[in-house]
């Protein structure tokens, strides 16, 4: 036993069905779609409005603004109408509706959190901080999106969560995001799309463009390129989807923080956006950004990624770059070291690695930091998120897997100047499944994505079993005695 006082909060955030957003629901048969419309325009306008009053009476009280989102369903199928007649707003919306259903976000899990200072301050107590956690929502399909919850850590060290709404908003893709050139050719040449064609259509951008610009460009090369070859539609194809992943979302400043829901909007997560690690970044200027790595599935293959955000409004996602972008656990240092970015990882999905760059959105060049050294993280060790900065050095929160797949949550200690050294390392879990923290839809894990310090305490979120979500607080005194050897009081 390692003997810290760790204090589990009775907090959990458990998986609530009620909370839903509408999606399209269109069928893939282009013949049933025009069926479907066809059934809508038989309706007389007055069978329609009221068909379209009983849809009011049933789904307003469960979502926000639901004719906003009946409209973009029915742009979606518009061009399949088939009469020349004006359509009224009423049967419009009746056409939207019958094209949309409600998705249940969370209606299987609510886990793998991560917890960071929130960027509004205002309005508390001495030794009071307001945080924002985000967590991974998961429903039917297993898809997984980005929640958040808003709460206050008092001086005591007690946590609270402000009420979380009945509803759930997602945002609005912004329809021309902004690209950095030199990441986007480096990208293209990771995809083995160095090519003329490729070259043609960067050559007239500039060094930041947006997507009308691209579009522009590619559709200038393709009529000077007839009849189209199988490479030109291949490469065409893949700056298509190279410019899907990059994107941006911005929700209305009126929304609560937990109504904000970010949904996989891109081809490469369109099975989920899992485990994202969001983590408040300084500058060495003193400004203040907050990043987050994710892994985006498709239902095939993974691929880590990126989003940046100021205000938890507007959010840029992006793609990384580089031969160390790959599998799991990607987690940055919430500050330069030495001007340079620091990452944890994990290339080979046993060990943690760190590496170091002059750019964010370029990592390479990996090294081993720390293996798997006893019996309940002999399988693997992964981080549970971003290092927090003590005095004594660099505390990274770590999970282990052993025996039964039993996954537990230990500490390390990283030296500040030279994150390579490993200060100390617990020898026993710091935090292992208990009780009810064992059973979910995968037994006996407990796992974070990112914890904070506040008041002398180590303040750790943590998803019980893949289901639900709880809180728990150690003294950091205590921990960094532990970890660097001192001697006990």
């Amino acid at each position: 036993m390692n003997n810290l006082l760790l204090q589990r909060h009775a907090i959990s955030l458990e998986p609530e069905s009620a909370r839903v957003i509408l999606r399209s629901f269109i069928p893939g048969d282009l013949a049933r779609v025009t069926a479907v419309i066809g059934r809508i325009l038989a309706l007389s306008e007055t069978e329609a409005a009221e068909e379209l009053e009983l849809l009011h009476q049933e789904f307003d009280c469960r979502h926000l603004q639901i004719e906003s989102a009946w409209r973009d369903h029915f742009t979606k199928v518009s061009r399949h109408v088939f009469t020349q007649k004006t359509l009224s707003e009423t049967r419009k919306f009746l056409i939207g509706a019958t094209f949309s259903g409600e998705y249940a976000l969370e209606s299987a899990a609510l886990f793998n959190p991560s917890m960071v200072a929130h960027p509004d301050q205002s309005g508390l107590a001495n030794g009071e901080l307001r945080f924002v956690m985000s967590l991974r929502a998961t429903g039917e399909g297993h898809i997984s999106s980005i929640e958040f919850r808003v709460g206050v850590i008092a001086a005591n060290g007690s946590v609270g969560f402000d009420p979380v709404s009945r509803f759930v908003t997602v945002p609005e893709i912004l329809p021309n995001p902004r690209y950095h050139k030199q990441s986007f050719v480096f990208k293209l040449k990771e995809m083995g799309l160095a090519n003329e064609i490729s070259d043609s259509i960067m050559e007239s951008l500039s060094d930041d463009f947006i997507r009308t610009d691209l579009d522009k460009s590619v559709a200038s090369v393709l009529r000077e390129n007839r009849p189209e070859s199988d490479e030109l539609r291949r490469t065409l194809d893949c700056i298509q989807w190279l410019a899907d992943s990059n994107y941006e979302v911005q929700f209305k400043p009126e929304l609560a923080m937990s109504e904000r829901i970010i949904f996989p909007v891109s081809a490469n997560e369109s099975n989920g956006i899992e485990d994202a690690r969001f983590v408040r970044f300084v500058e060495d200027d003193g400004s203040v950004m907050y990043y987050a790595t994710y892994t985006a599935y498709n239902g095939r293959v993974i691929l880590p990624q990126f989003i940046a955000t100021e205000d938890f409004l507007h959010f840029r996602v992006i793609t990384l770059n580089g031969s160390a972008v790959q599998n799991k656990g990607m987690a940055l240092f919430p500050r330069r070291i030495g001007g340079r970015y620091a990452m944890l990882s994990r290339q080979d999905d046993e060990n943690i690695f760190v590496m170091f760059s002059d750019n964010l959105h370029y990592w390479n060049d990996p090294q081993i930091l720390m293996r798997p050294s006893e019996v309940w993280e002999t399988v693997k060790v992964g981080n549970c998120g971003s290092p927090l900065e003590t005095e004594a050095g660099w505390l990274v929160v770590t999970h282990g897997v052993g025996p039964m797949r039993k996954y537990c949550i230990g500490l390390a200690l990283l030296d500040l100047n030279d994150p390579t050294k490993i200060l100390g390392r617990l020898k026993t879990p710091l935090l292992s499944p208990e009780g009810v923290e064992r059973e979910g839809y995968v037994p006996n894990v407990v796992y974070s994505c990112g914890s904070l310090l506040h008041q002398g305490n180590l303040i750790l979120p943590f998803a019980m079993s893949d289901k639900a979500t709880s809180i728990a607080s150690v003294p950091l005194k205590g921990v960094l005695r532990v970890l660097t050897g001192a001697p006990g009081e």
